[in-house]
Parts: structure tokens; C-alpha cells; sequence
């Protein structure tokens, strides 16, 4: 069985044009674990996901995916098994039901099969009326956007989520019921990062950026 971590990041500068956000940061994830990560505005945790997702360049060395070293040859590959979810997600135009088909038709997902029953199930657990599926996505509200988002992004499986302020637009019962969901998936391991860490730990594993930059990586609970 494969123990290696699900993500390791050794020594890695987040830089935005000239001005660097964070140093040598270090960071562990192993298959199925929740990390909350958190710290001051412009720290760079926003800049951090861009980069494990490769959209931003990244160093030699420095991150790894299920084993296996972020390069800009190996990214479209290693992006097979992650997937994130924005604050202020744009996941497309037109019906909501088709918007979270419409990725199953992509080759690298052809793997999987699109389950009608099982997005029902998602947005029950988040709760989002049935009839959502039914709607146009420009008369849904921030908080259904995110939501809908969030369930695109777990539909296609991946081992691991990462999470950018994903419940900063949900009422107090809507963030508990995605809390709860996404704390209690046992395959696949989530990056959150949020400043309302008083109400949306997905467990006690609370790291701040500014002491990963340390090479501790200490958790605070």
C-alpha cells in the first residue's frame, strides 16, 4: 500500500511580481486528512493553491502530488486528482444540471460517469432545494453558487480538495451543513483555507501560514 502523502511541499517561496509572500514553506498532507489553514490578509494562502494547482509557476522540488513532483509536464496529469473550489466560483452559464455534466465529458474524465442521484444527495447534504439542478446559474445567489461549485468539484472524486473561503458567502446553517459533510469524507483529503476559523474547522488540525514558513508546521488547536 502506498503511504506517501497526498501533498508535500518542501521549501517553497510564493512570490506576487517583485514582492515575496511567503519563505521556504513547508506543508504535509496525508490521504483523507483536513487542514484549516489560515493567517493575515496577503500572506499569500489564496497564491498557495494557485500554485499546488499549477497555475502559477513552481519551483523545482518543491511540491508533490500523490508522490509524484508538480512540473509543467506532469501537472495536466496530477490535476486528474485535484480539484478547488474558489471563493467567487465561475463554473459556467446555463442550467445548473448541465453545468455539472458537462465536465464528464471532458477525455481526462472518462473514467468517471455523470450520477444524476448523487448530485441530489450532495445538495440535500448541503441544503440546496432539489429543483436548483433546474435552474439557470445567474439567478442563483452566492452562497447556491458556492455550493453548486463545491458539488462539481466532489462529483469528479478527487483525493484532494482544496478550499479558498469556500464558505464565506453560506448563512450559519448552510456552513454547518458543509462543514459536517465535507469533515466526515474518509478518501479525500481537503486544504481549506479560511479566516472564520472559529466556526468552520473540518478538524483540529489548524495550521497558520506563518508558522509553515518556519519549517515546524505546527498545528494550533
Amino acid at each position: 500500500m502506498d503511504s506517501s502523502p497526498i501533498l508535500e511541499i518542501r521549501d517553497l517561496d510564493g512570490m506576487a511580481g517583485n514582492i515575496c509572500l511567503f519563505r521556504k514553506l513547508h506543508l504535509t498532507l496525508d490521504p483523507g486528512e483536513k487542514c484549516t489553514l489560515s493567517g493575515a490578509s496577503g500572506s499569500g494562502k489564496s497564491t498557495l493553491l494557485k500554485m499546488i494547482m499549477g497555475f502559477l509557476p513552481v519551483p523545482a522540488d518543491t511540491i508533490f502530488i500523490t508522490g509524484e513532483e508538480l512540473t509543467a509536464k506532469s501537472c495536466w496529469r496530477l490535476r486528474k486528482c485535484v480539484a478547488c473550489v474558489s471563493q467567487e466560483p465561475e463554473i459556467g452559464k446555463g442550467k445548473v444540471c448541465d453545468i455539472l455534466a458537462a465536465p464528464f465529458q471532458y477525455r481526462s474524465n472518462r473514467s468517471l460517469s455523470f450520477e444524476l442521484k448523487e448530485a441530489q444527495q450532495l445538495f440535500e447534504c448541503f441544503l440546496l432545494p432539489a429543483d436548483t439542478l433546474q435552474k439557470d446559474m445567474e439567478v442563483l445567489s452566492g452562497g447556491e453558487k458556492q455550493r453548486v461549485a463545491l458539488t462539481a468539484a466532489l462529483l469528479l472524486k478527487p483525493k484532494l480538495l482544496l478550499l479558498d473561503e469556500v464558505a464565506a458567502a453560506l448563512d450559519a446553517r448552510s456552513k454547518e451543513a458543509v462543514r459536517a459533510y465535507l469533515a466526515s469524507l474518509k478518501n479525500t483529503a481537503i486544504l481549506s483555507v479560511s479566516h472564520d476559523v472559529g466556526d468552520f474547522l473540518l478538524s483540529s488540525r489548524l495550521e497558520w501560514m506563518e508558522d509553515l514558513q518556519k519549517g515546524g508546521g505546527n498545528a494550533r488547536d
